[in-house]
């Protein structure tokens, strides 16, 4: 079974030539205790959710600044999917093989299907251009550039797609 660990992922950066910084840190589980965190760069903080249709068909790692809360209806038509709800711990793990807390874009990376599609929410590319996610273990926050992020899931055969996403109250 193909999953990269913490230090593959810094690795394949570094093979890539992809410019990054990485804090490392105690393990996190979510928004609330990320915010403890004393980061370089708290503004470019990612949520990710993994989502699925109705049939269990199709699969959609959304990525969005960590204040944000998605509004699933709003994506659903923008996107013009069926009807959709967030994706077991089972699923997760099928789709992309992540610690408990460690949802990443860096997971899509050990698909073996290439069956997740990468949505990134378009406030990534704007200001500073970084993003902050875990490289597959959530003892650490690796910090690069959203652009460079898609580039490199793009060259992996990944597919990725940058919208502006809309938020819920």
């Amino acid at each position: 079974m193909f999953c990269l660990n913490k230090q593959e992922v810094l690795n394949f950066l570094t093979q890539k030539g992809i410019n990054f910084e990485v804090t490392e840190h105690p393990a996190v589980f979510n928004m609330e205790e990320l915010a403890k965190i004393n980061l370089p760069y708290p503004e470019c903080d990612a949520k990710n959710l993994l989502v699925r249709d109705d049939k269990k068909q199709h699969y959609y790692l959304i990525t969005v600044k960590g204040e944000k809360r998605v509004d699933l209806k709003a994506f659903r038509r923008a996107q013009q999917t069926r009807p959709l709800s967030f994706a077991t711990a089972e699923e997760l793990w099928q789709q992309l093989k992540p610690k408990p807390g460690s949802v990443t874009p860096f997971g899509l990376l050990n698909q073996s299907e290439k069956n997740v599609a990468f949505y990134l929410d378009s406030d990534f590319l704007t200001g500073l251009g970084k993003i902050g996610v875990h490289p597959n273990d959530n003892t650490a926050t690796v910090c690069l550039q959203a652009a460079d992020l898609l580039a490199l899931l793009n060259a992996e055969g990944c597919k990725t797609a940058v919208v502006p996403l809309e938020t819920r109250p």
